[in-house]
């Protein structure tokens, strides 16, 4: 029984260190938190929040860990950002990329 225990609370550490790692947990207020996969294991940016109108989509979308990860077709979903501006901002870092 002893050994089922530590099977269990091993197993519990290591799901949650790897949804620590593998995904970001955007929250855009009240009960609405999405969750985005990363590209890489880290556990940089994986909580953010972005309840506030006053973050603009242009800075939101400079992070490049959460624009590799599909941030920008997150906020069109969620209404945040029009296709037309998606497709303004990620123009200008595809740019930067092939410079």
């Amino acid at each position: 029984m002893e050994l089922v225990r530590k099977i269990v609370l091993w197993g519990s550490l290591a799901a949650v260190l790897y949804m620590l790692l593998g995904f970001h947990y955007i929250y855009f207020g009240g009960m609405r938190v999405k969750m985005l996969k990363k590209t890489k294991f880290t556990l940089m940016e994986t909580f953010t929040d972005l309840s506030s109108k006053a973050i603009t989509n242009k800075r939101i979308l400079q992070n490049d860990a959460l624009r590799d990860a599909g941030l920008a077709d997150l906020l069109v979903d969620m209404d945040r950002m029009s296709e037309k501006e998606r497709a303004r901002i990620m123009a200008k870092y595809e740019e930067d990329e092939y410079e």
